[in-house]
């Protein structure tokens, strides 16, 4: 049985925090918090905590009572553990979130629940691990895993600063009263692992990817996330097969895709991938209908044009050229394409980009629509994070490498979005 605990208040938290450093840190992380969506909340105060005590990754875990299983809402660093979940009890995460004490392990190797050094959900290997449960009104819901800290060592005061996030983490779910959506029945289109690209660049090699693992899911919104020069667009090609992977491992439906025939890359273009792009590159010298039976000819599986065009609220445009038309209408169109080849995933790089607020909204309304409507995947590269309130998942690029996975369990719509 655990025993009573504390319910925390702000100051309560504060006063956890031994040294002024941790003080600024927590009130940081408490800043980082107040952001309107939970998810964007806890991952990025989550990175923060990371980055003070020198660890590389680490995850959130959340207690479902209705399914008896433990969840991992949040993903941050290398090892990626989004999308996991146990039985309750199971493990030492079900030990920890069934608990009320922490546990620190400093070296995995010489632990039986560590066979090999790797973890034993998720089966990345990790050096060093701790844990710490997240206790609300005297139930812990949950706890905090975080891996491989630098110096493979805590000090008393960032045990401190560990035990007051989690109490953060615990209040600011209770407050927002959040929930975690576990619909398990997804299916896996697409599979990434360990996907390296090297460029070279006059006597050196230029590391663009370094080791990538993804998942993408049939009918979800996928946004990735990334400054420039990231990765995110070079990683957005190899998903849509206009590059390859220098190393790793694709599969597509199932099937190992690592190595296609050039025949079978030029179908899987043509009939399972649909494009947006920034500069909606239609044809200038056909109207928006023939742009799209344009597509429609090439495919094997084609929705009516007529009916795609309508789809995206351009009927009466039908016989506009490009040149008569907005940058919006053009988008249209160019969504319009995508959707007639009836494909597997979407990709759009920088959609919203060229056009103005309220057009670009406009644009994420069609969006939301075909993932509303389960029409296909779409997977959206973008810088604005903003437009990352509204996906079901948010993948996060830094330096080649993915730097957190998170779940929107209730996206926002389009039309909430402001920037």
């Amino acid at each position: 049985m655990q025993s009573p605990s504390i319910v925390h208040q702000p100051q309560e938290i504060l006063r956890m925090a031994i040294t002024n450093d941790n003080m600024l840190t927590l009130l940081n992380i408490m800043h980082l918090m107040e952001a309107d969506q939970i998810e964007t909340a806890l991952s990025d105060a989550f990175e923060a905590l990371l980055k003070e005590v020198s660890a590389s990754s680490g995850g959130i875990w959340l207690k479902s009572p209705d399914t008896m299983h433990i969840y991992s809402i949040v993903s941050v660093g290398e090892n990626n553990i989004a999308g996991f979940s146990i039985e309750y009890g199971q493990g030492i995460v079900g030990e920890i979130s069934d608990g009320n004490k922490e546990l620190f392990i400093a070296d995995t190797g010489g632990d039986s629940r560590f066979p090999g050094g790797k973890d034993d959900i998720t089966g990345n290997v990790v050096k060093n691990v701790l844990l710490f449960p997240m206790i609300l009104r005297s139930q812990t819901i949950g706890c905090v895993e975080i891996f491989d800290k630098a110096d493979a060592a805590y000090t008393e005061d960032e045990m401190a600063l560990m035990k007051s996030f989690a109490a953060l983490v615990a209040m600011n779910i209770d407050e927002r009263g959040y929930v975690y959506n576990t619909n398990t029945d997804r299916k896996v289109v697409m599979s990434l692992r360990n996907i390296i690209k090297d460029y070279p660049s006059g006597q050196e090699v230029a590391h663009i990817l370094k080791g990538v693992d993804l998942d993408i899911y049939e009918n979800e919104f996928l946004v990735i996330l990334g400054e420039s020069g990231c990765g995110k667009t070079t990683l957005l090609n190899i998903i849509g097969g206009m590059d390859s992977a220098s190393s790793g491992e694709i599969f597509f439906d199932g099937k190992d895709f690592s190595k296609p025939t050039e025949k079978e890359l030029i179908d899987y273009r043509r009939d399972d991938v649909g494009f947006i792009f920034q500069s909606y590159n239609l044809m200038p010298n056909l109207t928006a209908l023939e742009n799209v039976k344009f597509i429609a000819e090439i495919c094997k599986n084609p929705a009516e044009p007529e009916k795609a065009l309508d789809m995206v609220g351009l009927s009466n445009r039908a016989g506009n050229y490009p040149s008569m038309m907005s940058g919006g209408q053009q988008q249209r169109v160019s969504i319009a394409r995508a959707i007639v080849k009836r494909p597997r995933i979407i990709l759009a790089d920088e959609p919203t980009a060229a056009l103005d607020f309220a057009t670009g909204q406009e644009v994420l309304e069609l969006i939301e629509n075909l993932i509303s409507k389960k029409i296909t995947t779409v997977v959206m590269v973008t810088h604005n994070a903003e437009i990352a309130k509204m996906a079901n998942r948010v993948v996060r690029v830094k330096n080649g490498k993915i730097s957190s996975i998170r779940v929107n369990a209730w996206p926002m719509h389009a039309s909430e979005l402001s920037w």
